[in-house]
């Protein structure tokens, strides 16, 4: 979600905050989860300003349309696990909803700031989430601040923040204590996972460990990092100079090349990955207009493809 997304969302939280409140407690219905065909698109239709979940056929996103009771500002469900990030009142206030299987809300909570990402691991048993403290912005770099939490629903323990985990830059332990991370996606062994840490006009891609606390840069320039599913690449967004757009980049993590994507320049999302060959993102085509989600091949060998109008949020559904 990008500054003048966030602005909206600060502008419109009063006018529907209410209804939102009121339908905190809906439930996902419970066949939507089980009976999911390959290849549906999950997403946040933003045509009407209500922030509703909606899905539809990746290979028809042009047909009909399927609701979900599910209003969020981010949303992501993996392994049968749903997180919301939401309003929850007056304010605006948010929260982190996590829904089983059934539709059923495992665990709510309370989010520090503006929701931003959001990410289930595959086997729905790590969720994550990255919050913008209120008037901040990351367009430039150094002026924001973030947020970002993790719940296992192994334990139930919640880690508020990970800035508290120790950081490695350059062989070198990193004590800056000005710093921010976001952006989570988490590997298949439950432990291993990506972020964006940023400090002092720089970023990096760090590898985090959620055993040992830790995390060790990887790469500079490398922002709201996805794994592919099968761990051997990571798609994330760069900028494509200091102060420019950022475009989207996979790097493949055996050999350490990074391929620019064709097309994807403006991008300013997290992108999701429909399989190992291609990616979803979220992007503003034009000042002033909503973000519509498109796919592009991991490879870079074409250009995106428009695939839902006023829309964000872009979670494939298997």
């Amino acid at each position: 979600m990008g500054v003048a997304a966030i602005a909206a969302v600060l502008a419109a939280g009063g006018i529907y905050v209410a209804a939102t409140a009121t339908d905190r407690n809906a439930n996902v219905n419970a066949t939507e989860s089980s009976t999911r065909a390959k290849g549906d698109l999950l997403f946040i239709a933003l045509n009407d300003g209500q922030d509703r979940v909606e899905k539809v056929r990746e290979d028809a996103p042009d047909g009909p349309r399927g609701a979900t009771s599910l209003r969020c500002q981010r949303v992501y469900l993996a392994g049968g696990t749903t997180v919301c990030l939401r309003l929850a009142g007056p304010g605006p206030t948010y929260e982190a909803a996590v829904l089983d299987a059934a539709g059923k809300e495992l665990r709510s909570i309370g989010l520090a700031g503006i929701p931003n990402r959001a990410r289930v691991s595959a086997s729905g048993q790590i969720v994550s989430w990255t919050t913008f403290v209120s008037g901040d912005s990351y367009t430039v770099p150094g002026g924001f601040s973030t947020r970002t939490g993790i719940l296992d629903l192994r334990s139930g323990q919640v880690i508020d923040s990970l800035e508290a985990f120790t950081a490695t830059v350059d062989g070198q332990r990193f004590t800056i204590g000005d710093r921010n991370i976001w952006g989570v996606t988490v590997a298949s062994d439950d432990r291993t996972f990506y972020a964006t840490m940023a400090s002092q006009n720089h970023t990096w891609l760090m590898k985090g460990d959620l055993v040992a606390k830790t995390l060790t840069d990887v790469r500079q320039t490398a922002e709201c990092p996805s794994l592919s599913p099968d761990g051997t690449r990571i798609a994330y967004k760069k900028r494509t100079s200091r102060l420019g757009p950022w475009e989207l980049a996979v790097l493949d993590l055996a050999s350490g090349k990074e391929s620019a994507l064709p097309g994807t320049v403006g991008i300013d999302d997290q992108a999701a990955w429909l399989d190992d060959g291609h990616l979803a993102y979220g992007k503003v085509s034009q000042p002033g207009q909503k973000s519509s989600i498109f796919a592009v091949p991991a490879d870079g060998t074409a250009q995106p493809k428009l695939l839902v109008t006023d829309a964000a949020s872009p979670v494939p559904l298997h």
